[in-house]
């Protein structure tokens, strides 16, 4: 997800200035710098990260907790935002009450917060000593982008690297072959498979349900409608990229003017899901699940429990990756982002234990642990079948796996769908790495720090963008209205940032 400054930056401030404050105390607790001990006598690291899926929360007695302080030492103790909590609130609510984690996956821009208010602690001597697999394994191309979001020039955060394309416009094969039409090569074939879809009932039912492709409320997650028209999108945020030769905010483009006028024509025709803007997302997951949907955007790693919920309705369903199709004087891409997103920090009241913290965050990107990352221990992430490990399908009273890598090469890709798919699924996945792979591009803003929206919450949230996208798309607005838009968005901070953003890109050019 996007990371986001909160609205309440005022409040964020004071609360990290109470952290500063609680760092330079003498007078610590176990929330402050001192680490705590486990039962067994053990160093206690507590981890934070939010939105975790479904499972509990694992205990000091869990046997997969239990393995990894065999081998390191540390016992884990993961900590998460509570239900219907928002987290970026949430974790500025820890800071305030100095009831910090000990490392934490910072979330709301609240890292370049800690790191300008002097609460992130500096790792470039740290990582080294204590997480020399964590060190070695990130490219350097990758901290120096990290270096390039400090003030100071130092490492403030681990990074999460992904060097395969993470998401990809996805399309029902099987619908296609009912419907008796190739893969769309054009725009214009592309409309014409939709319209098929709607009017043709490839799912079988009898019933005129299909929705021919869809997204989520804010026109999130539908990004390969705007990727045909050559803008940069991130989960239906816009994103920044080079156009006319400079850096600049895909969502003030002529790029993405003819982007939302085409998904305008696509919710008049009912192409798009009329419901777009209203779906939360479990409810546009369980449209694609029940065989509902045509085409989507999502990521194909994560493809396997979407298809064995539409198996049980249509047994020949395929999930193909569609090659973007082209629309004419514009390049197509998807969107990918490698390298430099903020995803492990510690704060700098928590000096003392984080050696134990980084030796942690070490055992998981160790490759020797590759295998039990993957699959945790049998009985309790995965059993046994015919002789080759099977990932258990996760719920509420089995305790969550804990994790803490994120690296992805295209090795690493292979080996997941070779271990955790069956064999009449792997090859179908691995052709949509293939196509995404061809139609990806990594853009200029890659890595780009949360400061350069310092003070102009707005537009780091997108808020202008989503207001005039929906209200265009479902006829509220005519399209001119997209030019007031760009102009009240320059004038609202806009031309600020972008001045913020181009400087960025020009230390991280040299």
């Amino acid at each position: 997800m996007r990371r986001r400054l909160t609205q309440k930056f005022v409040s964020i401030v004071l609360s990290v200035t109470m952290l500063v404050v609680a760092g330079c105390s003498s007078n610590t607790s176990d929330s402050g710098s001192g680490s705590a001990e486990g039962n067994s006598g053990i160093p206690i690291v507590k981890v934070f990260k939010s939105h975790m899926g479904i499972g509990s929360m694992p205990a000091a007695d869990d046997p997969h907790v239990k393995y990894v302080a065999d081998k390191t030492g540390v016992q884990y103790e993961l900590i998460t935002t509570p239900p219907g909590s928002e987290p970026s609130e949430y974790l500025n609510l820890m800071i305030a009450s100095d009831e910090l984690p000990d490392i934490l996956r910072p979330i709301g821009g609240v890292e370049q917060t800690l790191i300008q208010q002097g609460g992130a602690l500096p790792l470039d001597d740290l990582l080294p000593e204590y997480a020399p697999h964590v060190w070695e394994s990130i490219p350097q191309e990758a901290w120096d982008i990290v270096r390039s979001a400090s003030p100071d020039g130092k490492i403030y955060y681990v990074p999460k690297v992904f060097l395969v394309p993470e998401r990809a416009p996805l399309i029902r094969k099987d619908w296609l072959d009912k419907v008796g039409m190739e893969m769309p090569a054009t725009v214009d074939d592309y409309v014409e498979v939709l319209k098929a879809f709607r009017d043709k009932d490839p799912n079988g039912n009898g019933k005129a349900d299909e929705l021919p492709t869809s997204g989520r409320e804010f026109g999130r997650w539908m990004d390969h409608l705007f990727a045909m028209y050559g803008v940069a999108m991130w989960e239906g945020y816009p994103e920044w990229d080079e156009y006319n030769g400079k850096i600049q905010y895909a969502g003030t483009t002529d790029n993405m003017r003819e982007a939302i006028k085409f998904i305008r024509m696509l919710y008049e025709e009912k192409l798009l899901d009329n419901e777009t803007f209203l779906n939360k997302g479990e409810v546009w997951q369980a449209k694609i699940n029940n065989n509902l949907v045509g085409s989507w955007y999502h990521l194909p790693a994560n493809v396997r429990d979407r298809l064995n919920a539409m198996l049980t309705q249509a047994p020949n369903a395929y999930i193909a990756a569609m090659p973007l199709p082209k629309a004419e004087g514009f390049e197509a891409f998807v969107t990918q982002k490698s390298m430099g997103e903020p995803e492990w920090m510690i704060p700098a009241v928590k000096q003392d234990n984080a050696p134990n913290a980084l030796k942690l965050l070490d055992f998981f990107y160790n490759p020797e642990n590759d295998e039990f990352v993957r699959f945790g221990l049998e009985g309790e992430q995965h059993e046994v079948k015919d002789g080759r490990k099977v990932i258990l399908p996760p719920a509420d009273n089995k305790p969550l796996a804990l994790g803490m890598k994120n690296l992805t090469t295209a090795e690493d890709m292979n080996k997941r769908i070779e271990e955790t798919y069956p064999e009449d699924q792997q090859q179908m996945v691995k052709d949509m790495f293939v196509v995404s792979t061809a139609d990806a591009r990594q853009i200029a803003g890659d890595g780009l720090p949360a400061s350069v929206y310092e003070g102009f919450p707005d537009i780091q949230s997108h808020k202008l963008f989503q207001e005039v996208l929906t209200k265009i798309v479902i006829g509220e607005l005519p399209l001119e209205a997209y030019d007031e838009y760009v102009k009240k968005w320059n004038a609202s901070g806009g031309e600020v940032v972008t001045q913020r953003v181009q400087e960025w890109y020009e230390k991280v050019k040299k």
